[in-house]
């Protein structure tokens, strides 16, 4: 068994520090709404991959990868979601362009607070994000189906070990995930300054709209 994790923990780490949606999510909410919303979207992100380590473990990741519609569907809801997040960053950009915000904090109705023409985040509503990003990837489902299983000692308890090595993932993604939410908070006099934030909400904007148009465009082909 400690063989099995401590392999485990040298590949999940070097999946955990890919470039890809959640990291793209975090840093976008830490710009945007600061280190506590980024803290929670991380922890969303890491609810998701017990979402999705349940699946596994219980046969619904499997029959997804079989079905090729349900797949697909979950696949194009995921690169709308991502491509909407986009479209929020850009607009976010826009706004900073034209000189509005900076405004004091005002919670909504909605779970979300406005700076000015602004939306920023509540920490619940960053956790949400977090937690969709993960859950609308199929490709973290059909990833767990596959690599999980290689570290389950033969005669371990299915469920418990694939719960034990989730957990090991999710750790790992929110120190990863949790480090960028504090590196950019500590940086903030540097994000915050209107050019610089800007440019990294145009960027991140953009990452998160080619992410969502690579993922249509390839479940359409």
């Amino acid at each position: 068994m400690l063989t099995s994790l401590l392999g485990f923990t040298a590949v999940a780490a070097l999946l955990t520090v890919s470039p890809g949606p959640d990291f793209a999510v975090v840093l976008r909410t830490a710009l945007g709404s600061g280190r506590r919303a980024a803290l929670c979207s991380a922890l969303g992100i890491a609810a998701g991959c017990f979402v999705w380590g349940l699946a596994g473990a219980v046969g619904l990741t499997a029959m997804l990868a079989a079905s090729e519609v349900a797949y697909d569907v979950l696949r194009v809801a995921g690169a709308l979601y991502l491509m909407w997040l986009g479209v929020q960053a850009l607009r976010s950009a826009r706004r900073i362009r034209a000189g509005r915000g900076s405004a004091r904090p005002v919670e909504t109705a909605a779970g979300q607070e406005t700076v000015g023409d602004e939306v920023r985040l509540t920490p619940l509503r960053a956790f949400r994000t977090g937690l969709l990003t993960n859950v609308l990837n199929p490709k973290v489902g059909v990833v767990y189906m596959s690599l999980l299983p290689q570290f389950i000692p033969h005669g371990a308890s299915v469920i418990a070990t694939t719960l034990l090595l989730v957990a090991i993932h999710a750790v790992l993604g929110v120190v990863w995930l949790g480090s960028i939410a504090v590196a950019v908070h500590r940086a903030r006099a540097v994000f915050q300054r209107p050019r610089v934030r800007r440019r990294l909400d145009q960027a991140t904007g953009g990452v998160l709209l080619a992410l969502g148009a690579a993922v249509g465009f390839e479940t359409a082909r």
